[in-house]
């Protein structure tokens, strides 16, 4: 049987030009990062089962690569249920892997913890542009903070490093988990709604404000509390400063602090940004992991669909692992995103050295393959990007596919002497 080219679906291969972006990218991101304190770690990209649908992770649950049991362990012949064949999986996100490892760990780490993860992770999604099994997401988080000094942190490093990869004028879209339930609990929404109210919701963006009231119907849920709902959003159309306005008007509803705490964020990254950016508080900003527990945030591009970073405070979920609650807040870059948005608008990588390339002719003796690549050490130590290769017959098209890998400079050398 023939073996197969083309990668498996979902998967792609990455040509050298989108490999010189992503790895320009990449080194940005640490260097700012690191730059705010951040710590880089890595997790396998292998977790218990057990920890990856633990139903904290929304639909991505249902998108997990499991893993079957190796050896001795796989019964197939007498396997009935699911945990019979399998007990790990590969990631879905970089969360779960964070707070297993600060679990495992918090003993031997500051506090509070900033933690950078880069890495590659999976889901069994329907493949479509931008969006693959397999793409890498970039992860700052802090832990052992429960102020909101790390949502301004966290803040401030993202839209740091996306000014410095060349975005402007992009907008963070800011809410918090503990006003969408004191707005769901002021409307007269049943706790246990709560999270099928939020998906809803969060459709405002493509279905508008009719289209959620008329999806709420055609749910069941109550008409006074669909027409109390939709008050609270035409209300904050007209209200000046949407933030005071629900706390006003939700009351006891509205856990305490929720609403100054969402201020002082807002005024603190304003006052000290150095992005190009808007900060807007957003009420229909939901977030799909059912781990966050107060702040919640994601950046939209213009022009582009969907966000390109999202994140928020999980509190809950390390105490998953240990019994005992840990703040938790974090913010995952879009990286995927990024680099499509890069590559469409015909990025180049800025600084870059230049390509100098050797094409030496077959046959050549020892003596002068010798003198050549001496000379391409000596100006690969002067800081110089060299390639040194055989010259091919159809030389013009050879120096072509070179030319479109970014080489700017031929040198040629033949049998008898360099012409």
């Amino acid at each position: 049987m023939a073996l197969v080219k083309k990668p498996v679906t979902g998967m792609k291969d990455i040509q050298p030009a989108e490999m010189q972006i992503r790895d320009y990218v990449i080194g940005l991101i640490k260097e700012t990062y690191k730059g705010f304190g951040f710590t880089p770690i890595e997790t396998p990209c292998v977790e218990n089962i057990a920890n990856l649908s633990n139903k904290q992770g929304g639909e991505n649950e249902k998108l997990i690569f499991k893993i079957l049991k190796r050896g001795e362990k796989l019964n197939l012949e007498t396997a009935q249920t699911e945990a019979d064949l399998v007990d790990s999986g590969l990631r879905y996100d970089l969360t779960v892997p964070l707070s297993r490892y600060y679990s495992n760990n918090a003993a031997n780490l500051p506090k509070p913890f900033k933690a950078l993860q880069i890495g590659p992770v999976w889901r069994a999604d329907r493949p479509q542009k931008g969006r693959f099994r397999q793409f890498y997401q970039c992860d700052i988080d802090i832990l052992g903070d429960p102020t909101n000094l790390a949502e301004i942190e966290l803040i401030l490093a993202t839209t740091t490093l996306l000014g410095k990869v060349g975005f402007k004028g992009f907008t963070v879209h800011i809410n918090d988990r503990r006003i969408l339930k004191g707005m769901a609990k002021y409307s007269g929404f049943d706790e246990a709604q709560y999270d099928e109210v939020f998906i809803i919701l969060d459709k405002m963006d493509k279905i508008g404000l009719d289209g959620v009231a008329k999806e709420l119907a055609s749910n069941g849920f109550a008409e006074e509390s669909i027409e109390r709902y939709m008050g609270l959003f035409k209300g904050l159309n007209e209200a000046e400063d949407g933030v005071a306005y629900l706390a006003e008007t939700l009351g006891d509803c509205l856990e305490g602090g929720a609403a100054e705490n969402l201020k002082q964020i807002c005024e603190a990254v304003t006052a000290t940004t150095q992005a190009s950016f808007k900060l807007q508080f957003d009420p229909t900003l939901v977030r799909g992991m059912s781990y966050y527990t107060g702040t919640i945030f994601e950046i939209g591009v213009e022009g582009f669909p969907g966000s390109i970073a999202g994140g928020g405070r999980y509190d809950k979920m390390v105490g998953k692992f240990t019994g005992m609650e840990t703040p938790a807040c974090g913010f995952s870059i879009g990286f995927e995103r990024i680099v499509t948005i890069l590559l469409d608008e015909g990025f180049t990588v800025p600084g870059s050295k230049e390509k100098i390339a050797y094409l030496v002719e077959k046959g050549v003796d020892s003596k002068v393959l010798g003198t050549v690549l001496q000379e391409a050490m000596a100006g690969r130590a002067a800081g110089q990007q060299i390639l040194v290769a055989w010259m091919n017959k159809n030389k013009k098209f050879q120096k072509e596919q070179l030319t479109a890998e970014g080489y700017s400079e031929f040198k040629e050398f033949y049998k008898e002497a360099l012409k």
